[in-house]
């Protein structure tokens, strides 16, 4: 069973919509969030993943009727239209969506042409509006609800994935305009920044990027990667009660590393330090999966 920090059945008869679930941080918070109660809609373009996930969630004891799976690209407006409405043919409501799902690939700007610059935006920034205005318009508007958005650790830049930092910083413009406009109908809207997150997603990389995902942690005062159960917490957090006056912000959960300046010198913490009860990582997922770069 999953470790949560917070209380048993806190979205006890609530509908989360979960993109992305199939897999890393989106099969984490799917994981978290069933077991505290909540019926979860898995989204995600593999059927295979998604079906995994599901499987692993029943065989931890939850019902057939808490976990519904839902293929989908979120790049595709009348795919995403049909989506919702499905999830809500089949459970009634949505009261929150963790718009999770996204991606991108290394390389320098000068080499990144049009289509592959649209492709990441799309799935970045264009996905999640579509999720988001949809069940807004479907369900929201007229109930209320929670919407936490997925950014990055974009700021200062994201020199190599130029592409994803437009994306990511046109997220967060985004979920402070959906907070503000939303707001007279009872819907927050809050995202995400991860930083360096020890995520299966580090998989889809290509091997040459091995040696420098390996240097990462040095460069980050936390002095580790972060892992998907911190940033599942972090979620579950904003879509909380304890939550409710909290809308249009981003909550970064990346140890510190955009403080980092030039000059500062070795700034990761060492690994006595790491093990003080303050820093200590917090991993309550027991099925994480190390990523394959990680295991060798």
């Amino acid at each position: 069973m999953y470790r949560s920090v917070f209380r048993a059945a806190l979205f006890a008869g609530q509908v989360v919509v979960v993109t992305g679930s199939g897999s890393g941080i989106g099969r984490c918070v799917a994981h978290e969030l069933v077991s505290l109660g909540a019926t979860v809609a898995l989204v995600g373009r593999n059927q295979d993943k998604l079906a995994a996930v599901q499987a692993e969630l029943q065989q931890a004891g939850v019902s057939e009727d808490r976990v519904s799976r839902h293929g989908a690209d979120i790049r595709d407006e009348a795919a995403v239209k049909a989506l919702v409405t499905e999830v809500l043919a089949r459970h009634g409501r949505i009261d929150a969506l963790v718009n999770n799902a996204g991606g991108q690939y290394i390389a320098p700007l000068a080499s990144i042409g049009a289509k592959g610059w649209q492709a990441v935006l799309d799935t970045n920034l264009t996905g999640g509006f579509l999720m988001a205005r949809e069940c807004f318009v479907q369900h929201m508007a007229e109930h209320g609800g929670s919407i936490v958005n997925m950014v990055a650790d974009m700021w200062g830049s994201m020199p190599g994935m130029g592409h994803s930092g437009a994306a990511r910083a046109g997220m967060v413009s985004l979920t402070e305009t959906a907070a503000a406009e939303w707001a007279p109908h009872g819907v927050r809207v809050n995202a995400i920044a991860p930083g360096y997150i020890a995520s299966s997603g580090m998989d889809h990389y290509p091997p040459e990027a091995a040696a420098m995902l390996r240097k990462m942690p040095a460069t980050v005062p936390a002095g580790r990667f972060g892992n998907e159960a911190e940033v599942s917490a972090s979620i579950v957090f904003l879509l909380s009660p304890a939550a409710s006056f909290i809308s249009g912000t981003v909550l970064r959960v990346d140890g510190a590393r955009p403080q980092v300046r030039m000059g500062m010198g070795p700034v990761a913490a060492s690994a006595e330090v790491q093990q003080r009860g303050a820093v200590r990582a917090f991993d309550g997922f027991s099925l994480y999966q190390t990523p394959k770069v990680f295991q060798s």
